[in-house]
């Protein structure tokens, strides 16, 4: 892991999430290049805006450095889904995830 990861994972996450880098910089409370300093290498996040950018992402940081996740976000809202359920609900999902990964 380095800088370039760090940059390119929030380029990466920040277009899964179908937003303009004007616009993140904005919703985090930053001036309109905020991000694009980021991405262009000029500058780093400080850890507490890295802690803020993972809670805009909806991942935790151990999912921002797990690249080999496809969605992060996606996968967070499933599992704060079922921490909702019963485990017999529980135990139905997971009987169809593994039907699915028979395919």
């Amino acid at each position: 892991m380095n800088e370039t990861f760090i940059r390119n994972r929030i380029s990466e996450l920040r277009v899964k999430k179908g937003v303009s880098e004007y616009k993140m910089s904005t919703d985090m409370g930053h001036s309109k290049g905020y991000i694009q300093s980021i991405t262009s290498g000029r500058s780093l996040p400080s850890i507490s805006e890295f802690l803020y950018m993972c809670e805009y992402f909806g991942i935790t940081p151990h999912e921002f450095f797990d690249d080999g996740l496809k969605n992060p976000a996606l996968l967070q809202q499933a599992i704060d889904g079922l921490k909702t359920l019963s485990d017999d609900d529980i135990t139905l999902i997971l009987g169809n995830i593994k039907r699915l990964q028979e395919k």
